[in-house]
């Protein structure tokens, strides 16, 4: 065990440049990315005087680990380390710093790791920094750099914390580099190759946000870790969580999922644990709970915002202790089961309302993984488009067999507060009421015929004239571009006259020009 350093005014501005350097030394290109950490953690804790050093971080090399290391600690977990409650569990999944001033009397420091002494506790402060990887779409925080340092003043301790911070920040640019690389080198995948082994066919990962998502759930997938899926209404959660299943070893068993805002608080408890025969008027006999079908499997509960408290407790209860109580049982059941917990409600403000368990919160946001809503995706829309297309003309049997270009212009342009589900249900409406091979922007809804579909406030419908108009527009434009922007095929195919197309092109304000080199759709 280490011996804390007494207290001290931080390191001068030349020790702290110098450690930065021998920092970069060791981040740079030619180390093996473990060494590079070890050299970095040697460097805090000898030249900056840093107690424990500790830092977990997405593994590069090899992808799918949780790397963890620390100075000094010979036996140190070396992979599959899964920040769980805790400073270091709020910090990785929050993405901010924590200073805590004294470790002792600090209910959520856990001491977990390093079993620190009680002594040791009353005279050390903890510092516990986010490491995060910047890309184009996103800043993901993938790791947290930790450390033990004595007791001091605020804004002493805000000074140590700054200077963690940019060692983490070098971090974080040297796994963005890396994880580049690996990138060209093994994740050059083709539209159609699966993310995930036994992906469900309906995820449809074309972006690069949800590609990433589904990389993640594989990381997690070969865990026992809880896993929180966060994400607006109709993001698809639940195709996540059989995408999770399905990259865990539990794939061969049940999952068993339950939307909890579907059935009223007082039914939920015999849902999720049973009931024993007799245990209430109407339990004619024994049940075994969701909790006991998911047994070796996985339990996926949606919207578990809406669990009334009572159940919350049990569900604690359940994770802790791996028993659960039928209603009207005395006897308990031993159970194995992986949470896998969804919401798009924010836990964190129904924490400080009293409406959501704090101790529930921290034992289910050990992995939360954010689902971008489908606006912020548009690279998406029209694979999925496609794909409800292909599925609701299949399954209702009409000739429904490609999507007009003004159709399309349409669909890009909205706003899609509904997410992939409203989506789902505008393409089915436009299929069933489609009677040609042509689906066209009149079969889709007035709330998508506007220039103002991209905002979520409400559209009048169009009137008579504007409705023929955009008919008219519809299908000069997709003439002309099966025709390659040549005019007098165009008005061949629609079966008018030269005369008559030009006018309606001039009337419209379309141009044959950009249609030249566009193939047809």
């Amino acid at each position: 065990m280490q011996e804390a350093h007494i207290a001290a005014p931080f390191m001068g501005t030349g020790q702290c440049l110098d450690t930065l350097n021998r920092v970069l030394a060791a981040l740079s290109p030619g180390h093996s990315f473990h060494d590079s950490l070890r050299e970095l953690l040697a460097a805090l804790a000898e030249d900056m005087h840093f107690d424990r050093p500790h830092i977990v971080v997405q593994d590069p090399e090899s992808g799918e680990l949780k790397l963890s290391l620390s100075y000094g600690q010979a036996d140190a977990p070396e992979a599959a380390y899964e920040p769980g409650s805790g400073i270091t569990g709020q910090v990785f999944a929050e993405g901010r710093p924590i200073i805590v001033s004294c470790m002792q009397g600090r209910p959520d420091f856990q001491n977990r790791l390093f079993g620190r002494s009680q002594e040791e506790m009353a005279r050390l402060a903890f510092i516990c920094v986010p490491v995060r990887v910047e890309n184009a779409e996103q800043t993901e925080v993938i790791g947290t750099l930790s450390a033990d340092t004595p007791t001091a003043a605020e804004s002493e301790l805000d000074l140590r914390c700054r200077f963690l911070e940019t060692v983490a920040t070098l971090v974080g640019r040297q796994v963005a580099r890396l994880q580049e690389e690996m990138a060209r080198q093994h994740f050059c995948m083709l539209p159609d190759e699966p993310l995930v082994s036994g992906t469900p066919s309906s995820v449809i990962a074309t972006s690069k946000s949800l590609r990433h998502v589904l990389r993640r759930l594989t990381q997690a997938g070969a865990s026992r870790a809880t896993v929180l899926l966060r994400g607006e209404s109709g993001v698809g959660k639940e195709l996540m969580a059989q995408a999770l299943h399905a990259a865990s070893p539990r794939r061969t068993q049940p999952l068993v999922m339950l939307n909890c805002a579907a059935l009223p608080s007082e039914l939920i408890e015999g849902e999720l644990f049973g009931w024993r025969k007799g245990a209430f008027t109407g339990a004619v006999q024994n049940r075994a709970g969701l909790f006991r079908q998911a047994d070796k499997g996985t339990l996926f509960l949606d919207e578990i915002g809406d669990l009334s408290t009572t159940a919350q407790a049990k569900v604690l209860r359940a994770l802790q202790e791996g028993e659960i109580q039928p209603l009207g049982d005395e006897r308990r059941y031993k159970v194995d089961v992986r949470l896998v917990c969804a919401t798009h409600r924010p836990l964190e403000e129904l924490v400080e309302q009293g409406l959501f368990r704090e101790d529930l919160y921290y034992r289910i946001n050990v992995f939360p993984v954010f689902i971008p809503p489908l606006r912020e995706r548009p690279e998406d829309i029209l694979p999925l488009t496609e794909h409800f297309l292909r599925m609701f003309s299949k399954e209702y049997e009409r000739p429904v067999r490609r999507i007009s270009t003004p159709a399309i212009d349409l669909l890009l342009q909205y706003h899609w507060p509904g997410n992939v589900r409203e989506l789902k249900n505008v393409m089915e409406r436009a299929v069933l009421i489609c009677e040609d091979a042509v689906l066209r922007a009149h079969h889709l809804p007035s709330t998508l015929q506007s220039a103002e579909s991209s905002s979520t406030g409400p559209v009048a419908g169009l009137g008579f004239n504007e409705t023929i108009a955009r008919v008219e527009q519809e299908f000069i434009v997709d003439a002309l571009k099966n025709a390659r922007g040549n005019i007098h095929q165009a008005a061949r195919d629609l079966g008018i006259t030269y005369r008559i197309i030009y006018y309606k092109m001039k009337k419209y304000g379309i141009d044959h020009r950009r249609f030249a080199s566009i193939s047809p759709v």
